[in-house]
């Protein structure tokens, strides 16, 4: 009777220990098959190497001797992704697409305000660029500051939680 208890206990640890490691499976799930849901997978993609770009340029700039070729590399970045940014909002990439996104409605009923946005973050990231090439570093201070502002400027209005 002990052997057949023993047995049926390692067939219910054995299913349990498979049941989690099933669930802890770290694969996301597959994209969307709708133009949309892989507009917004794309898009957050984007905006993570955005935010990866202006935190290394942060980082560096807290540091006591900033790497002015890093600055100057990851101020490129943020230029490129900011002038692409407006083309990661097609039509049918927001709520409806089916995958979780941050962004607001207002980003598409409100184009002419969220375009106004967009290009005030690929200018503002432009003069970061030109900066960081230059390599003053009080001057690239003052205008991460004036950078990160238009990022909330825009996270303010047009992106959700």
């Amino acid at each position: 009777m002990a052997l057949k208890t023993m047995l049926w206990a390692l067939v219910l640890t054995t299913s349990l220990a498979a049941g989690a490691v099933l669930a802890a499976d770290p694969t996301p799930a597959p994209a969307p098959a709708t133009p949309g849901g892989k507009a917004v997978l794309v898009r957050q993609a984007h905006y993570k190497d955005l935010n990866a770009a202006f935190r290394t340029i942060n980082e560096q700039l807290r540091g006591d001797t900033p790497d002015k070729a890093v600055l100057a590399t990851e101020a490129g970045k943020m230029k490129a992704l900011a002038a692409d940014l407006p083309t990661w909002f097609p039509k049918g990439s927001g709520p409806e697409a089916g995958v979780k996104t941050a962004a607001k409605a207002e980003i598409w009923t409100d184009a002419e305000g969220f375009a106004a946005a967009a290009a005030k973050l690929e200018g503002e990231t432009a003069k970061l660029s030109d900066l960081a090439t230059a390599g003053d570093l009080d001057a690239i201070k003052a205008q991460a500051r004036v950078t990160g502002g238009a990022c909330k400027n825009c996270h303010d209005k047009y992106r959700g939680s």
